[in-house]
């Protein structure tokens, strides 16, 4: 019997020996990369905190003692040690979520699945214990990457006023899901190299107690460390020194690339998943390019996900073009219109679940005053990621701010015309909606975005399909479906995803029983909903196609797609139902 079939809960951790600690660090290694191999997911961040993990639950006893985990790239190790092990084997896979989730284990006690927000979690935990007279050790664990977001800043000042069980264990494998960048990491690094004696130490400028452990992944030294600030009774930052990918060799050689890895062969460490070729991200990048070399004063901005837009490769021809802020989503906003407005053109890319964050930045700086920065959205789409990583809101948000003008190109050309106007105008914000399903060629005649002006790709009469950036094939299949059903629609690419082109909907009116609007993101408060509003004076019937505003937890797109009547062809029974 292996040492994990011996582990159904953390009391069964309790009962081994130290020797079988160590074997279960591999084989907890093995069954993390068993999974992720498969079906893809966070590589080294899991292998960085095995030790780290089996020592905190051998140490305290969760959940009375509870674990706030920080963006929880890394709970894999814990799920194995809290009964979720099964999770890890064929056919179990999609059985439990990626991060900690409240509804799926005791020992869970937030569903996050953003950053730095462990520490304020942790310290609302344990002021609620020492009101309520409860006990038990609070424990963050957050890790160098996390650390410099502006909420973890945050939580670290109120945290040097706590009087009472704090614990902050600061797990610093040197690595952001990139490189870190900024000027905290030379403390940091400062930190490592003197064991944790330099005289400048970032985290007791806060007041808060520090200790320092170098070797992160030997458990007798985690135990040992974790006993003696067992119950302390003020706050305390322990920062240990783990190796991120530790136990598998590609993950040691690439440490970004392993950071969130699509399935992978386990023996050479290559991705079961070829790469497309060309993208609207290696489009930009091109693009990006040519602009430099004809002197224009061009920055890519971003906000620790380079992967994501693949950054690096601009980053290493054009290092003084290229800023990468870290957990600092507000910042890249407010910095980014600022350099604008001086006369740069910087162009700021977003993964949208995160760039939420910065909505005040949107509307205070960036809007009020008409920057004319570009930011590049990714991923605002309905997709089968977990709740914490839906980015179906964005077109919603954005939309509802002033003097934002918000664009969907739908296909290459009409991306490299919107870039080329974004970046030759000085009077306002431009964001666009980068396309997520495939590249498509489409000629394009618009070159002037700066009224709102939609673009009729096909005449016809009854119906009007209003069809919207990413999901215009949508539109197309619609529209060819109706043919076949003896309609002949009138077909139209919106662009604009803020501002409607009043005229062009009151011209629809004259010829169209049914107009229907087709989005890839929430209907309350988005495009669609714009459409309707406006047309409710006159004699047409509107139908909105689009998602509800509702949380959904690692739903396969196609079912959200049935659940929504987003199907070209529950789409066409709605419209022809309208003409009946």
């Amino acid at each position: 019997m292996s040492v994990l079939e011996k582990i159904d809960s953390p009391a069964d951790l309790k009962k081994i020996s130290n020797k079988e600690l160590e074997e279960l660090a591999s084989e907890i290694r093995a069954a993390v990369l068993h999974k992720v191999s498969n079906v893809g997911g966070h590589v080294g961040p899991n292998l960085g905190v095995t030790e780290l993990t089996i020592a905190l639950h051998k140490v305290f006893n969760s959940p009375v003692d509870k674990f706030i985990w920080d963006v929880c790239h890394q709970t894999y190790p814990h799920k194995i040690l809290t009964g979720r092990k099964n999770g890890f084997t064929d056919g179990h896979f999609h059985d439990i979520t990626p991060y900690t989730s409240q509804r799926e284990s005791e020992h869970d006690f937030f569903t996050v699945g953003h950053t730095s927000t462990s520490i304020a979690n942790a310290l609302g935990y344990a002021k609620a214990r020492d009101l309520t007279k409860d006990k038990g050790n609070i424990i963050a664990v957050i890790g160098d990457g996390s650390i410099s977001g502006g909420l973890a800043m945050e939580a670290l000042n109120n945290a040097g006023d706590f009087q009472g069980n704090l614990i902050i264990l600061f797990n610093d494998n040197q690595m952001s899901i990139a490189e870190n960048h900024g000027g905290l990491y030379r403390n940091l690094a400062e930190l490592r190299a003197t064991n944790g004696q330099a005289e400048n130490n970032f985290f007791k400028t806060f007041g808060l107690d520090y200790k320092y452990l170098e070797n992160g992944n030997d458990i007798e030294s985690l135990v040992n460390l974790f006993e003696e600030v067992k119950d302390i009774d003020n706050p305390i930052v322990l920062h240990i020194h783990t190796e991120k990918g530790r136990g598998y060799q590609p993950a040691l050689e690439n440490k970004e690339a392993f950071h969130w890895h699509m399935p992978f062969d386990l023996e050479t460490g290559q991705s079961k998943v070829t790469d497309s070729g060309k993208s609207y991200s290696s489009i930009m990048l091109d693009y990006m390019d040519k602009k430099v070399s004809e002197g224009l004063p061009l920055v890519a901005i971003n906000a620790a996900i380079p992967g994501i837009f693949g950054l690096k490769q601009f980053a290493a021809k054009y290092p003084d073009r290229y800023i990468d802020a870290g957990i600092a989503e507000q910042f890249t906003i407010t910095f980014g219109g600022a350099m604008a407005a001086a006369g740069a053109r910087p162009i700021i890319f977003h993964n949208s679940t995160f760039v939420q964050r910065a909505y005040d930045q949107f509307w205070h700086d960036l809007a009020i005053n008409e920057e004319p920065a570009i930011v590049i959205v990714k991923g605002g789409v309905i997709s089968g990621s977990d709740e914490t990583h839906q980015g179906s809101s964005a077109m919603t948000w954005i939309s509802n701010i002033p003097n934002i003008k918000y664009l969907a190109p739908t296909s290459e050309e009409e991306f490299i015309s919107i870039l080329d106007w974004a970046l030759d105008q000085h009077e306002e914000p431009v964001v666009i909606q980068m396309p997520e399903h495939g590249l498509e060629s489409r000629p394009t005649v618009l070159t002037d975005f700066s009224t709102s002006s939609y673009q009729m790709t096909k005449a016809g009469e009854k119906v009007a399909i209003l069809a919207l950036g990413g999901l215009y094939s949508h539109g197309e299949k619609v529209a060819k479906i109706l043919a076949e059903n003896g309609v002949n629609p009138t077909l139209v690419n919106p662009i604009f995803i803020n501002d409607l082109d009043q005229a062009f909907l009151e011209n629809l009116v004259e010829n169209h029983q049914v107009i229907a609007t087709i989005e890839d993101g929430i209907l309350d408060g988005g495009f669609g909903q714009k459409v309707a509003s406006f047309l409710g004076k006159y004699d047409v019937k509107v139908l909105n196609f689009g998602a509800k505003r509702e949380f959904n937890d690692s739903v396969p797109v196609a079912e959200l797609y049935d659940r929504y009547h987003l199907t070209p062809e529950l789409m066409v029974a709605d419209i022809l139902s309208l003409l009946k």
